[in-house]
Order: C-alpha cells, then structure tokens, then sequence
C-alpha cells in the first residue's frame, strides 16, 4: 500500500501561446490505505488525472507520488499500479481463470502462487464457479468482476478504477457498488476511483475530489462535501435534486448567493417564502415540489416534501421557511463560500 501526493500537477497539450492546459494545479494527499473518488461532470479533467497516476499521460508540470517516490518520469510498469476500466479489456478466447492469471504469467510469477491468487481473488469476488467459462458466456457484472479479480492478483500498491460501472445497468451498478466497498474493507489497497455519477461518490468515498473545468474545488469527506459545499459548483454539483442558489433575497446583503438544499425548506401555514408551484415530481416516500420563488417570473426553486404531507397543485402558492442553522452563503463573483 502507498500514499499518493499531488503537488501542484498541471496538464496542458500542446506548447507555447497555443497550449490548451486541461488540469490547473491540483494539491492533494491520498493517505495510504484510503479511497478517494475523483468525481465530476463530463470534460472535467478527472480520466486525465487518473491516467497521469497511471503513467498513461505525461505531466506538464508538478509531481506525483506514489509511496514517497515521486513517479513523473517512471513507466507504468514500474508504478505498481493496478487499473481497471470502463470496459473489460477481457481476453474472449481465455477462460477467466486464464484472464486473471494472464499478467502474472507473463511476470513469470510461479504456477503454484498463481493459483493461490486467483482462487483467493475468486473468493473475494465469488467467481470460484465461473473461472472455466468464457467471457461470453459471462454477465456484464460478472465480467466486471473478473477484471477487477485480475487487478487484484497483481497485489499493487494502488487501485485505479475509470468509470467501471458506467456500462452496467442501475441494478447491477448498485450490486458492483457494494462489492468494491467490501473488497476495499478486505484489502485496505490505497484507491483512486473516477466517475461522474455523485451517487457513486458519494457511497463509495472516504473522501472525493470534486473537479470542474480542469481544478479542484473541493477535497473533503462525502458529508463535508454535502453539508459545507467550498463553492456553488460544489453546492450544483452533490446533491439530487441540487442545492438552491438564490439571488437578491431580501434581508440578505448584495454580493451573497444564499444556498438552501431542498430537503432544509419545511412548509408552513402562512408567511416565510412564497412559491408559485409548477410542478410535483412523486417519487414514493417523498416528492419534489418546483416553483418560483416570489411569483411565477421568480427564481425556480426546489422543495422536498414528505409522502405524509399533502402535496400542492400546479398554480398553487407554498408557503416555505429554510431551517436557519442550514442556510449557505456564497460569494456571487467568487462563487467561493462564505464562513461564518
């Protein structure tokens, strides 16, 4: 296991005047051990980041590390490193026994401990019954799986996963979720794991990086990142439906986005805010209510409501009070949070 250190890693292509830089100056320290998730929109940077780690893209400027080392100039062969990516990168003509054994084979690791690391990596991932079959005659999940088991058989320093569940449907994608938390548990491998989706970093992460346009906006635990978003695109980001951003709020000075998550708004009989409801999404136990906030020309705003509450008609005006201990500031030129 090794901790990973960013220090002030810099991504441009090209050179000179015309260089498009695509990574701004990420500082960041992965502890040993931990599993950390890159998380972000499309475009945002976070796949160039993982494959600078691997050795799969040169690093403009800055460092990386990797156990101590620092590991710009060393082939990925030599970072101990283990990937796994979107797709399966699984050998059709090999049984899966043959597709976990394959890199260790070609290290010349003796036949006697390559049985031992794959059965216990088929243990791991309960793929001791399928590793005579075929890749084609496997799931998507468990072809996942078995490209997660030949990672593991290599015993690396770190885990790299890019977008692994993405080509998996909801289900499966909940069920591969639950696997990598458990072996993560079991092997204490330092992790980096990159994905778009907040629901997948937000369950799987000890801490996330939230990256956007290429630089870091925040560093922190699942609930730092939910309750004390570092900036609005943080607060836009996380969260589902995302935090309201409001403008010009009286009693609120000018300069100062006020942030409200939707569950932290509770309906009252009268006064508070008023909400022009458009529209009620139910979604079993709660419902989300949307509106403009002052009026049907107002900001749009979220409302989430219990299934015990009787829901508002389209047309309708709600009344709403944010919970004030919950209430977020930010700068609007910034975007940067306000503390205190």
């Amino acid at each position: 296991m090794a901790a990973i250190a960013f220090n002030n890693v810099i991504k441009r292509y090209g050179s000179g005047p015309r260089a498009n830089q695509v990574i701004h100056g990420v500082t960041a320290d992965v502890k040993d051990g931990e599993f950390v998730v890159i998380v972000g929109p499309s475009g945002c940077g976070k796949s160039t980041l993982l494959r600078m780690v691997a050795g799969l893209e040169e690093i403009s400027e800055g460092t990386i590390g990797i156990g101590g080392r620092v590991v710009n100039d060393l082939e990925p062969s030599e970072r101990d490193i283990a990937m796994v990516f979107q797709n399966y990168a699984l050998y059709p003509h090999m049984s899966v026994f043959d597709n976990m054994a394959y890199g260790l084979k070609i290290k010349k690791v003796p036949a006697d401990e390559i049985h031992q690391r794959v059965d216990k990596a088929a243990q791991i991932l309960e793929l001791g019954h399928l590793l005579a079959r075929k890749p084609r005659e496997l799931s998507g999940g468990q072809r996942q799986r078995v490209a997660m088991g030949r990672a593991i058989v290599r015993q690396p320093q770190v885990f790299l996963f890019d977008e692994p569940l993405s080509n998996l449907d909801a289900k499966l994608r909940a069920q591969t979720r639950l696997e990598i938390e458990k072996l993560h548990r079991e092997l204490g491998i330092t992790s980096l794991f990159v994905t778009h989706d907040q629901v997948e970093a937000m369950t799987l992460a000890q801490r996330m990086i939230v990256m956007n346009a290429g630089r870091m906006e925040q560093f922190g635990t699942p609930d730092e990142v939910y309750h004390r978003p570092a900036t609005t695109f943080v607060a836009g980001f996380i969260g589902a439906p995302p935090m309201n951003l409001l403008e010009g709020v009286q009693g609120v000075r000018d300069g100062v986005l006020l942030g409200i998550r939707p569950e932290h708004l509770r309906v009252v009989a009268s006064g508070g805010w008023e909400l022009a409801v458009e529209t009620v999404e139910m979604l079993g136990a709660e419902r989300l209510v949307h509106g403009r906030l002052g009026g049907a020309k107002g900001q749009a705003m979220v409302v989430r409501m219990q299934e015990t509450e009787a829901p508002p008609a389209p047309g309708q005006a709600l009344h709403v009070l944010p919970l004030e201990d919950r209430i977020h500031g930010f700068d609007a030129a910034t975007g940067r949070r306000i503390e205190g």
